[in-house]
């Protein structure tokens, strides 16, 4: 029995609910399940981690609650985590309708700046260096590694 099935408040459509219980009604194919759920919800967890990050602009709160939305389908723990989280997203979304306008106005402008400066720095970067050329040698380096490398079309 998976914790998720322990777990009476978890509520599942029925095709997921059958489909889960065919995955974890062969010992191997439930573990290879509980397996690549976890590796797919801890990296979407380090993906929010990231992105709540000082400086850095992004959704990191709602990344982070969607990956242990992932893991809450194996996981009891990940399924208490995710009311946890979902209860401190309520209260920042009340705090961020609180805020003052100009506070937010000014926020807004920043990441917007933000986002338009290294918008700018990405075109640059890719206009100086050349980049269809760029990637073409990229791409002739991996191919020198392995064997196995496909070529690019048309070349």
């Amino acid at each position: 029995m998976s914790d998720l099935e322990a777990s009476p408040e978890h509520d599942e459509p029925g095709f997921l609910k059958r489909l889960h219980q065919r995955l974890h009604s062969n010992p191997v194919t439930g573990l290879i399940t509980k397996v690549v759920v976890s590796v797919v919800g801890a990296a979407v967890i380090l993906v929010g981690v990231v992105l709540s990050g000082p400086g850095i602009p992004g959704p990191g709160f709602v990344v982070i609650i969607l990956g242990l939305a992932i893991l809450a389908t194996e996981w009891t723990w990940a399924d208490r985590l995710v009311k946890w989280a979902r209860e401190k997203a309520r209260e920042a979304a009340e705090r961020a309708r609180a805020m003052d306008p100009a506070v937010r106005r000014r926020r807004l402008l920043v990441s917007g700046l933000a986002v338009t400066a290294v918008s700018a720095a990405v075109v640059g970067y890719l206009y100086l260096y050349d980049w269809p050329a760029v990637a073409v040698e990229g791409w002739d380096r991996v191919q020198g590694l392995s064997g196995a490398v496909p070529e690019l079309p048309g070349m």
